[in-house]
């Protein structure tokens, strides 16, 4: 421990921060009451997969962790810890997270500077890879002090991370600032393009420039802000957009666009960043809330990896603002679909119910194969050495462009300690309705062009087992879109481009057609349901088992192909189901049924009709089974197409441009 050096050499790599007046509810991120020797964590790995409830949590944890006083917050920077007490900063947004720095970063020794005033003691912590918490070193401050800590990233192989915490005594203590620095210093200070990409959400899109605004030192090296506004209700036109423009200080443009979907969004975005000659391109989703410590920490991180890297921001759950969705995300190679990237990870964890230091799996480092475009940090030396998004309109095409990166050498990297709020997928259904089209096609798309399997492992057996499940849950408007999606698999990647502005029309179009499509926002504005006990008597019905599942689906779809609909069944439903029990097993038992959306804004009514079952099993069918004969020439003529389709003349084509002058 020494005097900090007054030397420009040292360079801040994280800072500690606190949660703005408006955010009291996401306290348990930023900072933490009590001890860590009070809390006990497991290091035997099977013992750590083993899945708690929520409950059992709470009664674990309630007595080592509590919240610290708001009100001891005194800015952005600087807290008080009241005299007896202690408060840990070993949390998601101020841990350091060591591991990730050893991985991809030549940093292999930091210092951390933590001044204070007041009477107390500031002592650093490290964990290992199992969560084990270890103590570090340890200083006694008094008056107005510094305390200086030499560490070393070299023991954070696999995870771990280093924190620090501070104790009062006689008298208050507190921190004024703290910063983990380094010595070495990075390559260069790169220029970014932030870019948010919008339909129809203009008070999301305000209400983070408004941020920025508020937050200038996050602009330190944002070279443009840009707004690819695709909607009909511009952010222009917002009241106080005139205001917002102005405090950004000439940095804020935008862009009006036909509606490309996200992919047509963010290509746009990274086709700008290189035109104005940002070493990056950070993509951002427009219903987020941002926490803008996170620019400047991805950029940090960013300027120093070893190799250029793509670098991602977590998602926490917008409405419940504790809760991290997800820590990781990989692709399951033969199934092509996101997962878990290890067995002990688990999904939307709580921080509100156990913290960092309790939470044994969040200290092995995660590594990823893409991180969604929530927010999302590409060198634009990647842009131009892979191209930009696949013309996909929405879905997949984040996890495609991780992929493609991967494969060309450049890693992702999902970074603790930067991240956004966002919607949570816990409040929204999109494998049903309009959007499972593009969830069809784009899955297959991916995976004619990375799956290292035959006839793409396991996909088209259960994208037929999905077309089952759709068919007897009388989802007949989401079956007609996945077929649409089949048949344009054959019409080959050149029409990609051509279908971004009218595949949504189309597929809209057909919503007239099926009554599970049409969307009404009270139920009393369908029959009532007729009385009786329903489907099987009204008995409850649960999932096949697994070895059962052939044979029940047999037997389903012969019993709704052959069995017709009672007559009154079609005049009034059989019944109500809330959304959280709207699954396949239970609604192939109906013939007639009112459900609720994900979204708790309205209900359709479902109807049994062995007609649509018969003509889509049929066609869906027939087109597995050529996909599956043409496999070998299709995935060719896709991977062969990729550098053209995502090119940057390709993209100004469909964004209007003129290629020839660039205007």
């Amino acid at each position: 421990m020494t005097a900090p050096e007054e030397s420009s050499s040292w360079s801040a790599l994280q800072r500690v921060i606190l949660p703005s007046p408006d955010q009291t509810d996401t306290i348990p991120l930023y900072v933490d009451a009590g001890p860590a020797s009070g809390i006990r964590l497991r290091e035997n790995d099977e013992l750590a997969r083993t899945p708690k409830l929520p409950e059992e949590k709470l009664q674990m944890f309630s007595s080592g962790s509590r919240q610290a006083r708001f009100e001891d917050l005194l800015s952005r920077q600087s807290m008080r810890v009241r005299s007896g007490e202690q408060i840990s900063f070993g949390t998601y947004f101020n841990a350091f997270p060591a591991s990730y720095w050893r991985r991809w970063t030549s940093v292999r020794d930091i210092r951390l500077v933590v001044k204070t005033s007041g009477t107390g003691a500031v002592t650093v912590y490290k964990s290992n890879a199992r969560g084990s918490v270890q103590r570090v070193d340890g200083q006694h401050v008094d008056g107005e002090a510094t305390s200086v800590f030499e560490l070393s990233l070299k023991p954070f192989g696999d995870g771990g991370w280093y924190w620090f915490d501070l104790a009062a005594s006689s008298t208050d203590l507190v921190l004024q600032s703290g910063q983990w620095e380094t010595f070495e210093a990075p390559r260069g200070s790169g220029q970014v393009t932030l870019e948010i990409t919008t339909m129809n959400k203009p008070d999301f899109c305000l209400n983070n420039a408004r941020i920025l605004a508020e937050n200038p030192e996050a602009l330190a090296n944002v070279k443009e802000i840009l707004i690819v506004d695709q909607g009909t209700s511009k952010v222009e036109d917002q009241e106080g957009f005139t205001e917002v423009e102005t405090s950004l200080g000439g940095r804020l443009r935008i862009i009006n666009q036909p509606n490309l979907g996200g992919s047509g969004g963010f290509a746009r975005g990274m086709y700008e960043s290189v035109e104005n000659g940002s070493d990056y391109v950070l993509l951002l989703d427009d219903d987020i809330l941002m926490e803008p410590e996170s620019i400047g920490r991805m950029l940090t991180f960013a300027d120093r990896c070893r190799t250029p890297a793509i670098i991602g921001g977590h998602m926490f759950d917008l409405y419940n603002r504790s809760v991290l969705h997800t820590f990781g995300e990989v692709v399951d190679p033969f199934r092509i679909v996101p997962a878990q990237p290890h067995a002990d990870m688990e999904l939307r964890h709580d921080f509100g119910v156990a913290n960092l230091r309790q939470t044994a799996w969040l200290h092995r480092r995660v590594d990823v194969d893409y991180n969604g475009w929530w927010m999302c940090l590409i060198p634009t030396k990647v842009i131009k050495e892979i191209g930009l998004s696949l013309p996909l309109f929405i879905k997949w095409d984040d996890a495609e462009y991780g992929l493609r990166a991967k494969e060309a050498g450049y890693p992702t990297v999902s970074l603790p300690g930067a991240a956004v709020w966002h919607v949570s997928w816990a409040d929204k259904d999109d494998m049903v309705g309009w959007q499972a089209y593009f969830h069809e096609r784009n899955r297959l798309v991916t995976t004619l062009i990375h799956s290292p399997y035959p006839k793409g492992g396991r996909v088209l057996r259960e994208s037929v087992q999905a077309d089952v499940k759709h068919l007897v849950s009388m989802q007949y408007f989401t079956q007609h879109g996945r077929i649409e999606a089949l048949r344009d698999i054959f019409k080959g990647p050149a029409e990609l481009h051509g279908a971004l502005a009218s595949k949504l029309p189309e597929i809209n179009a057909l919503k007239a057609r099926y009554s599970d499509a049409q969307l009404k926002e009270n139920v009393d504005d369908f029959p009532a349901p007729k009385l009786g006990r329903g489907p099987m008597s009204g008995a409850p019905i649960g999932m096949p088992a697994k070895k059962e599942l052939v044979s029940w689906g047999i037997k389903t779809v012969s019993r709704q192909l052959v069995k017709s609909p009672a007559p009154e069944n079609a005049e009034r439903p059989q019944g109500f189901l809330a959304h959280r029990d709207n699954r396949w097993f239970r609604l192939a038992h109906y013939d007639s049924v009112i459900v609720s959306n994900a979204e708790g804004t309205g209900a359709s009514w479902y109807k049994r009709d062995p007609k649509k079952l018969k003509s889509m099993l049929a066609e869906a069918s027939r087109l597995h089974l050529r996909l599956f004969r043409d496999w070998d020439k299709l995935a060719e003529q896709y991977r062969t197409a990729v550098p053209e389709i995502t090119s940057i003349e390709a993209w100004k084509k469909t964004f209007g441009l003129d290629v020839r002058n660039g205007n």
